[in-house]
């Protein structure tokens, strides 16, 4: 299928990670343009650019290092990508703090950092851009990272991580309730353990507790979830909006 985003401008937010790198290949398979935001991994990013350069132009891809907590540097962020590209039309809000400890070991620096990633950065981004599409009367894409923890909760110490993917969830439906009728569409994707076993999120022994909740009994992989993400960012999902799509191998089933 044809997703119809040549020449389409993306910034993905979180393009260092696993699920990032891979939202952000697919995107430039695609045609589009796109600007990888990362926070402090400078080898990350680097591997990131290196596999989107090998899958399209190399003109239509690079990075940005920027502390999405900060609203000064989002909107350094944004100047930049409109510099260089000429617009924004989508945003994949994929970046994650996770931490673990259990609830009453969980120090209070550590839960504001992970509310400073995943609410504030995500709340500073949609809403600059959100007041960049009103005001130059242009649509929109939003897909913003949730969780089936955010449903479920936490059973393996992550509880400031759950509270923090539920809070996406609301804020997603809120954006789409509100801006949806002037085009601007925000969904929300909801992975599961979606992670390349080894590289630092799971391990051998996390992948097989992790596999026997899941019905498919597998770890999903970063390119499947590329796959959902592209579409909901594309042009071709001209009518989900407010959604929250499970792609977890049956983990959640609502």
């Amino acid at each position: 299928m044809d997703l119809e985003l040549n020449g389409k401008v993306a910034v993905v937010v979180g393009g260092s990670s696993n699920i990032g790198r891979a939202c952000a290949v697919k995107l430039v398979e695609e045609g589009a343009k796109v600007v990888i935001c990362y926070s402090s991994n400078d080898e990350k990013a680097r591997i990131s650019l290196e596999k989107t350069h090998a899958a399209g132009d190399p003109a239509n891809s690079c990075t940005y290092k920027c502390d999405i907590a900060s609203e000064a540097a989002v909107d350094e962020l944004f100047k930049f990508t409109v510099e260089k590209y000429g617009t924004v039309d989508i945003l994949i809000f994929s970046a994650m703090h996770y931490p673990t400890n259990k609830i009453v070991d969980i120090p209070y620096d550590e839960w504001r950092r992970t509310m400073a990633v995943n609410i504030d950065g995500m709340f500073l981004t949609n809403k600059w851009l959100a007041r960049y599409w009103l005001e130059n009367k242009k649509p929109g894409k939003i897909v913003n990272f949730a969780s089936q923890a955010a449903y479920n909760g936490s059973t393996t110490n992550h509880a400031h991580y759950a509270a923090s993917k539920g809070a996406v969830v609301a804020f997603s439906k809120s954006m789409a309730r509100e801006l949806g009728k002037y085009g601007i569409i925000t969904n929300c994707v909801a992975p599961g353990m979606t992670a390349v076993v080894g590289e630092g999120l799971i391990d051998e022994a996390g992948a097989e507790y992790y596999k026997s909740r899941i019905p498919m009994g597998r770890i999903g992989t970063p390119e499947e979830m590329a796959e959902i993400v592209a579409f909901l960012a594309s042009p071709r999902n001209s009518y989900m909006l407010g959604a929250c799509v499970d792609v977890n191998g049956g983990m959640l089933m609502r």
